[in-house]
């Protein structure tokens, strides 16, 4: 038997065993000092209120342990109580189950949370406390928290992902296109270049691109951010034809970060190339849902979450210290890359732009609104100087538009 019971000061927990299955709580705590009950409780000796002692019958003892005290309008617990660096409040009225701290394979909600946090203030849930997570937001995690099917198929996919890196079968996007034009070109041993078969090949190769891209969107969400980035590479050149090199972990100089005024590296994790030189750069994140547009809004408005926010932060600075750089940089860049490059080419930094591509065009379950698809945009448009924000569906529709402006028919996809 387990429960949690309320009283004028805070709130208890209280466990009772089976038969015979009760004492090991007591002998764990006097002879480690600690117990965990559920999997997911943690209690030390001073937290039993009521110690038994050599005449208490111990099939029938119940034990009570302090759980919570409570601070205004909230209930505050100890987060080594139930796995986690930062303590927890909830409501005084709280309805207190296990559910609230344990998800599948008994992991430690909170302990989970607390690791993805820089800082250990409390987590609050609910109440009216500026800071608090709203209850029908952790309502929402709660459902969501991958259960033991999900967890298994993320498991698969991990060994398929592994394994696939190994095993014949599996092919880029360029290695297939270059396939499907090595068939599709060579007609009784010359090559045919008219325009209806060029735009044929341009319709399939748009297909197949669309295609890769849905099928990673449906499979491949599990990949770790530097793998994915790893995939969509495959094709980033085919989806914007005007560049000619993709260059990866990019140093460049921060002269401004410093008061000694002395260089600072950062990196680039991905840079793009036209084909006169110029210098862009390219971000790609994971296509998250609910990584747009925050939940609640500000003052009638919807504002970018923290994810989209820190990626257009994080762009920005680049192409700041890019431009910064001038001269210099070019020269550096180029006789870095020298070998990637096509011979007698320099790299030129002229006026940088971004490219961001991240997220779905989904708010918390649903699809965004009409306003809130009005707000993206002008989201999307203060930047547009320098910087094209991208959704992956957004480049879905522009893969659906172009194989359709090039003659062929195409099946809006569905999301994921």
């Amino acid at each position: 038997m387990m429960n949690f019971a309320k009283t004028s000061d805070g709130w208890y927990f209280e466990y009772q065993g089976g038969a015979d299955e009760n004492a090991w709580v007591w002998t764990e705590l006097k002879n480690d000092g600690s117990t965990t009950i559920s999997k997911i409780f943690n209690f030390v000796r001073s937290d039993l209120r009521e110690p038994p002692d050599d005449t208490t019958d111990m099939d029938d003892y119940v034990y009570v342990f302090d759980f919570g005290k409570i601070e205004g309008e909230y209930v505050r617990i100890p987060g080594r109580m139930i796995g986690s660096e930062n303590d927890v409040m909830f409501p005084t009225g709280t309805f207190f189950k296990r559910k609230l701290f344990a998800a599948e394979r008994n992991i430690s909600i909170f302990g989970r949370l607390s690791k993805l946090l820089d800082h250990r203030d409390p987590i609050i849930v609910g109440g009216a406390d500026p800071k608090a997570i709203p209850m029908e937001v952790f309502e929402e995690l709660l459902r969501k928290f991958p259960n033991t099917y999900e967890l298994n198929r993320y498991a698969d996919a991990r060994v398929h992902t592994i394994l696939s890196t190994y095993l014949d079968g599996m092919k880029d996007a360029r290695g297939m296109y270059e396939d499907y034009l090595n068939k599709k070109m060579v007609v009784k041993g010359g090559l045919k270049l008219e325009t209806a078969d060029l735009k044929k090949l341009e319709i399939e190769k748009y297909v197949l691109i669309r295609k890769l891209i849905n099928d990673a969107l449906e499979n491949k969400t599990d990949l770790a951010e530097e793998q994915w980035q790893i995939y969509m590479l495959s094709f980033i050149l085919l989806l914007f034809p005007k560049y000619i090199r993709v260059l990866e972990n990019v140093t460049i100089n921060d002269y401004y970060t410093r008061e000694d005024g002395k260089k600072t590296p950062r990196y680039i994790d991905l840079a793009l190339l036209d084909a006169n030189g110029n210098l862009d750069v390219i971000e790609l994140k994971k296509p998250f849902d609910n990584k747009i547009l925050r939940k609640g809004q500000y003052r009638g408005n919807n504002v970018p979450t923290s994810e989209l926010s820190g990626a257009i932060m994080q762009a920005e600075k680049y192409l700041f210290h890019l431009s910064k750089w001038g001269i210099q940089g070019e020269r550096e860049l180029t006789k870095r890359y020298a070998a990637d490059i096509p011979e007698g080419m320099k790299i030129r930094i002229s006026n940088p732009k971004a490219i961001i591509i991240l997220g779905r065009d989904t708010t918390f379950g649903g699809d965004m609104t009409d306003g809130q698809r009005l707000d993206f945009e002008v989201i999307k448009r203060k930047y547009a100087n320098m910087m094209d924000i991208i959704t992956y569906d957004d480049l879905i529709r522009r893969l659906d538009n172009t194989i359709v402006a090039l003659g062929g028919e195409t099946v809006i996809a569905k999301k994921t």
